[in-house]
């Protein structure tokens, strides 16, 4: 038995039937014995009736399926397409290994901060580990693209300062810089310095960071130094580290302390 299609006319209008047929040899002729209409039924229906008639073996959809990896994969592509429509691959670096680990780091930073070993683990969790080829670095690796991208860091911001501090960008050629401080724990830290605590936390090293950013906000440059002497903050006063090779007279630099 099949599932045949006939097609007929009638003056200018077409019409299709789908039959059931078998099909014989009678005096050295081939018959046809029409054994059902299907033509009132939906197209899905007559042709899980043909795949029956043609040998093929019908499921129920999901029946016999098995989920054996599922990773979670919107949240991460949301961020990595982000990251490339704002060009942060080619601001990070040259195309390497280094450089997808390290992109690989600022992802899982926005959409899961986690200490490093953590971080390792989680890439194999989602799609990310494997669409960025590291789902198989270990923690030395890690540890070496973190020191990759400390080599870039002037490089890097001097790439966000053309773009963001720019004549186009900035007419006004102003740049902000927030200082901030927070007391530490512990005694390893080569930041710690004793210093004047804006939090009153007396008797603890303290560590100074700041942000440097564009007049809407934008930040470009963020970093730490040691902690200043134990005097009262001033109004304005500026960073050790803030010094930068751009030429000073032709920039208007506004400093306020947390």
């Amino acid at each position: 038995m099949h599932v045949s299609k006939i097609v007929s006319r009638r003056g200018e209008r077409e019409y299709v039937s789908w039959l059931v047929r078998c099909s014989f040899r009678e005096g050295g002729k081939v018959r046809h014995e029409t054994l059902a209409n299907l033509s009132a039924l939906p197209e899905s229906a007559i042709e899980a009736v043909r795949a029956c008639l043609s040998g093929k073996t019908l499921v129920t959809a999901g029946e016999d399926l098995r989920v054996v990896r599922s990773l979670p994969h919107g949240h991460v592509a949301a961020v990595w397409a982000q990251a490339k429509a704002l060009g942060l691959p080619g601001l990070l670096g040259p195309p390497g290994r280094l450089r997808d680990l390290a992109l690989a780091l600022v992802i899982a930073r926005v959409v899961a901060p986690a200490p490093k070993l953590a971080t390792l683990s989680w890439w194999a969790d989602t799609t990310l580990g494997v669409d960025l080829g590291v789902a198989d670095a270990d923690s030395d690796e890690v540890y070496a693209a973190m020191d990759w991208l400390v080599g870039r860091q002037d490089a890097i911001e001097a790439k966000l300062a053309g773009r963001h501090l720019g004549a186009q960008a900035n007419p006004s050629r102003m740049a902000l810089f927030d200082l901030s401080s927070s007391w530490v724990e512990g005694r390893c830290c080569p930041l710690a310095a004793r210093g004047y605590s804006r939090d009153g936390k007396k008797g603890k090293a303290q560590i100074e960071y700041g942000l440097l950013t564009d007049r809407p906000g934008g930040r470009w440059r963020c970093g730490s130094s040691p902690a200043t002497p134990p005097t009262p903050p001033p109004s304005c006063r500026p960073s050790p580290w803030s010094r930068t090779s751009s030429d000073s007279r032709i920039w208007s630099w506004s400093a306020t302390a947390a």
